[in-house]
């Protein structure tokens, strides 16, 4: 009777604990946990507290851009606030994309179709934030205490995301605007994303249309830089903390396609080759070593000057 009154308890309380309510951000970042990359996002990058500019080779790019906001708005909770330009917050594409119709309720929007209005919109935010906490914590007044335990990663009422796309394309095209009083126009509207980036502590995304000396200010206030490049199998990230070296395919599997990848391996297969074949002694006052690479056991060695060849002559000679 004790041992099937033990796992009666065990059962209830594991169903208790797999039952009890989470937050959706919390969910999926359980999910992602539980998955076999260990939490590691390889397929997007994290957008981290902080001015981020995206630069997307290719065209506008918008389907990444929302992409991109989407992935982050599934990862923590809060609302998410857009000053747009260009037409990047479209919604037909916004829907199409979304897993879930109640993200797009947690994205606001306001457009600027001017470089006044555009400035406007940005200064204007901080009220916009105050009446979107205003409200929510209005509607969840009785649901409040439930937030005492919370980690403190994200809020469900603050905001988790600012997107500012195209930053510089009003102030660029504004046919009022003289080419003096657009840079100081550009720079007003940098210094306050800046300050919402700071003050809010979140994440602030940003494109430009293009490169140049007008939107360098841009890359300068910036404190992550991420570039994106069109390819056949999809897009590729490159930026500081991350780089994309995997693309999935239908199977659910991973295929490695970038050079960043391949370079990696044949390291590994040099170094592997070294050990089990002969290799040749090093003429007096020169050296093949050009650095040192990480292996599969987590060792590190030196790398040679031709590591194809080494992976090649490993292989032929039996190593898997």
């Amino acid at each position: 009777m004790d041992q099937d009154a033990t796992s009666k308890t065990a059962s209830l309380s594991k169903q208790v604990s797999v039952s009890h309510a989470t937050r959706g951000a919390d969910h999926n970042r359980d999910l992602i946990k539980q998955s076999d990359q260990g939490g590691e996002n390889i397929l997007l990058p994290s957008l981290e507290a902080g001015v981020t500019l995206l630069d997307i080779d290719g065209g506008r790019g918008v389907p990444v851009l929302q992409s991109l906001v989407l992935d982050h708005l599934l990862m923590h909770d809060g609302p998410a606030f857009w000053v747009d330009a260009n037409g990047h917050a479209t919604t037909t594409i916004l829907a199409r994309l979304t897993p879930s119709q109640r993200l797009l309720d947690r994205i606001h929007v306001a457009r600027g179709f001017t470089a006044y209005q555009h400035y406007g919109a940005v200064c204007d935010l901080q009220t916009a934030v105050n009446q979107s906490i205003q409200k929510s914590t209005a509607d969840d007044g009785m649901h409040r205490h439930r937030s005492s335990g919370d980690d403190g990663e994200s809020s469900q009422h603050t905001p988790s995301l600012i997107v500012v796309p195209a930053i510089d394309t009003l102030y660029r095209t504004d046919d009022t605007l003289g080419q003096r009083h657009a840079k100081t126009l550009q720079a007003r509207t940098l210094a306050q994303v800046t300050t919402y980036a700071e003050g809010y502590d979140v994440p602030v995304l940003v494109t430009r249309t293009t490169t140049d000396t007008f939107t360098s200010p841009v890359e300068t206030v910036a404190d992550q830089h991420l570039k994106c490049e069109q390819t056949k199998l999809g897009p590729r990230f490159v930026g500081d903390e991350f780089e994309t070296l995997v693309y999935p395919v239908e199977n659910g599997t991973h295929y490695q396609t970038t050079f960043g990848y391949w370079r990696q391996l044949l390291a590994v297969r040099a170094w592997q080759g070294r050990q089990e074949s002969v290799s040749p002694a090093p003429k007096s006052g020169a050296s093949d070593d050009i650095g040192t690479g990480v292996t599969v056991h987590g060792e590190t060695q030196p790398l040679t000057t031709d590591p194809l060849l080494d992976a090649w002559t490993a292989v032929s000679a039996g190593e898997r």
